[in-house]
């Protein structure tokens, strides 16, 4: 479907961010509404079309940023068996009495992988309920030809991750008048802009292309590690689960789960001004060569070693995909993300433990076979594929191994029962 004439007519009552959603609306051939991050367009998605209560199933490989929106929209996040090659949902491992107790399914995309969507598209129009796209790390991924984000009922997509932006979204959908009334809701929500956030916005991504191209990646890491200036810890926040409790009471209620929204995007729903949205036109006007210079990096990760085996299925990709991350599943993960920090790596967007172990029965429901899960977040390493040589070079000089045939190799569990932790293959 190709949007309306009237998302370009619509003169001085333009809605906000208008030019942007347009621009991604011509590349995607589906109705877009911008929004200041993913985060809040896929709050929107799930406001407008679950109930309060519903039950939603997803990866628990995500973004723990994703399981507190599901949670402030008043949803049941239910976690659902992956593959132990991607991390994505596995439909054929989900019970059927799951998917008949179900409201909608959130797919993920990880770091570009794409989901198994036709089936997961088949399986939701079946049971008559929604699939909604995360396709923040899917910007030019493509199934049978099809763009990532045009199977669902709506798709989440961020320009902080392929367009380094650090800033902005968008939220695509069917029709012209969905988004319009997605927009109102859009505006609801939207707190004034400040010069100064608008300011920091914009110097953020050149103030990183810069310690990049200086070499000055390790010093930089490492001071913000010692001067506390990082806002996680660990791979994962802080849950303080007896204010999420608290929290729990309130929902749906954006405003109640902001402390945990927020985390590494505090802007994730201001009003940004002329000088932001010019700067992620600039970038989107750019995305085009930046799909190219992944797909590059992703064939040069996926011949090592290290690769995951889902990188090498031919009947899979038309070609290598424009991953946001490349996933090599090495041994040791947790020592080498630190070791490549040395040679100038910063390894990001880990997400481990899998969702249901980091935060447990009373906030989601558990996977019923949670191996695979476990396996994939604590071996995945993921790589950026414009950095593919420099990765490669420094994964070679420490010598890591593949972890490839230690899956599903169970370690004892020892953790008390009061305390369950994730169950460790062997390596």
């Amino acid at each position: 479907m190709c949007p309306s004439d009237d998302f370009w007519t619509e003169g001085m009552t333009m809605p906000y961010g208008s030019r942007l959603a347009a621009t991604m609306a011509r590349r995607l051939g589906r109705e877009c509404v911008y929004t200041p991050s993913a985060r809040l367009a896929l709050y929107l998605a799930l406001r407008r079309w679950c109930r309060p209560g519903a039950r939603v199933l997803m990866s628990p490989v995500n973004d723990d940023v994703i399981l507190f929106v599901v949670l402030a929209a008043g949803l049941r996040p239910v976690q659902a068996p992956v593959s132990p090659w991607d991390g994505n949902i596995d439909p054929a491992a989900v019970p059927d009495s799951t998917w008949r107790s179900v409201d909608a399914v959130l797919t993920t995309n990880l770091y570009g992988m794409p989901d198994r969507i036709v089936e997961l598209r088949n399986r939701c129009e079946k049971l008559g309920i929604p699939l909604f796209e995360d396709a923040a790390h899917a910007i030019g991924t493509h199934v049978d030809g099809q763009p990532i984000g045009t199977f669902g009922k709506a798709a989440a997509f961020s320009l902080s991750k392929h367009a380094a932006a650090m800033a902005g979204g968008f939220l695509a959908v069917e029709d012209a008048r969905t988004r319009r009334e997605l927009e109102l809701l859009r505006d609801d929500l939207l707190v004034p802009r400040r010069l100064q956030d608008d300011l920091a916005t914009t110097l953020r991504p050149l103030a990183r292309s810069a310690v990049r191209t200086l070499h000055l990646v390790r010093p930089v890491w490492r001071t913000m590690q010692r001067l506390g200036m990082l806002e996680r810890d660990d791979y994962r926040m802080a849950l303080h689960a007896p204010r999420l409790a608290l929290c729990g009471r309130e929902a749906p209620n954006l405003a109640a789960y902001e402390p945990w929204v927020r985390v590494d995007l505090h802007g994730f729903r201001s009003r940004h001004g002329a000088l932001v949205r010019g700067q992620l036109e600039l970038r989107m006007a750019r995305l085009d060569g930046d799909l190219t210079r992944r797909r590059a990096g992703v064939s040069l990760l996926s011949g090592t070693a290290w690769a995951s085996p889902a990188l090498r299925d031919p009947t899979a990709h038309d070609g290598p995909l424009p991953l946001f991350r490349v996933p090599l599943l090495v041994h040791d993960r947790d020592t080498l993300v630190d070791r490549l920090v040395r040679h100038g790596v910063v390894a990001g967007y880990v997400y481990d433990p899998p969702l249901d172990d980091y935060a447990g029965a009373e906030f989601v429901e558990p996977s019923p076979d949670p191996s695979a899960a476990r396996w994939f977040a604590s071996h995945v390493l993921p790589a950026d594929p414009l950095l593919a040589r420099k990765i490669a070079n420094a994964l070679t000089r420490e010598q890591a191994k593949t972890s490839h045939d230690s899956f599903l190799i169970p370690v004892p569990d020892t953790t008390p029962p009061t305390s369950p932790g994730p169950l460790r293959p062997i390596a």
